[in-house]
């Protein structure tokens, strides 16, 4: 049995990423409410087993000596309908446990009082939310900035100049072109940042400052650009991210 998504009051959500080895292996818990005007969120994440690493060894895979967070406290309301959206579309396991490979487990409650444990099929689209909620918690929190992208066109007839500030704590998407603001939905944004970081970026070639000579670039909001004719390399031969990113893009040049 599982709960009308209407009714829940409450979700949980258990995450390990199961037998993998530090300093990436870490598990984090979210406690949600759906209260009048936000969601009461809770969260702590942990990474585990780092012990057997030296800091050296921790800072060299793009990590930090300390980063378990804790965090309670509250959340933009507009995050209550995508989670109890996803609830209504999943489809269930009859698994009881996580595997060697982890996942996601959910708990949910509704206003009759009623509880149900699952482990849900469809893990991605879970775990993409989840991270998504998370990255909305550092965002209220200040442990982390929006996250802008940057991207520019330069052909000797004109500049094209995009900056794309994804705030993950209101599911809001600010764009301008040349400085103009340009509408764009939430999930035509998702899709582009998953394509944007699909590819794999030489930051030996990257450079700080802004490009001036013709060709595309973008910054992927680290501050550095990466030239897409050299330094920015699909990864899986049967996807042209990059084609992908600079088509989307483009079409936006025609809603300016």
């Amino acid at each position: 049995m599982h709960l009308k998504s209407d009714d829940i009051i409450r979700l949980e959500l258990d995450y390990s990423t199961g037998d993998i080895p530090p300093p990436f292996n870490h598990v984090y818990k979210l406690k949600l409410s759906f209260e009048k005007t936000f969601v009461n969120a809770q969260f702590e994440i942990q990474y585990l087993h780092r012990e057997e690493l030296s800091e050296a060894d921790i800072i060299n895979e793009g990590f930090t000596p300390d980063d378990d967070f804790r965090f309670v406290g509250e959340i933009p309301k507009v995050w209550e309908s995508p989670l109890k959206k996803l609830y209504a579309q999943t489809k269930w396991s009859n698994q009881k446990l996580l595997g060697e490979e982890g996942g996601v487990k959910v708990l949910a409650k509704d206003i009759h009082g009623k509880l149900v444990r699952s482990i849900p099929n469809n893990q991605t689209e879970w775990q993409y939310l989840a991270q998504e909620f998370i990255q909305a918690i550092y965002e209220v929190s200040k442990r982390e900035a929006p996250l802008t992208i940057r991207y520019k066109s330069i052909s000797p007839e004109k500049v094209w100049m995009y900056e794309m500030t994804i705030r993950f704590a209101t599911r809001k998407i600010d764009l301008r072109l040349n400085g103009a603001s340009v509408h764009m939905d939430w999930e035509d944004a998702k899709e582009l940042l998953s394509n944007i970081f699909l590819p794999d970026y030489d930051y030996e070639i990257a450079k700080a400052s802004e490009p001036t000579k013709k060709g595309t670039y973008i910054d992927v909001g680290d501050g550095l650009w990466h030239d897409f004719s050299q330094g920015i390399y699909n990864l899986d031969e049967s996807f042209d991210a990059k084609s992908q990113i600079k088509n989307t893009f483009e079409k936006l040049n025609q809603l300016s």
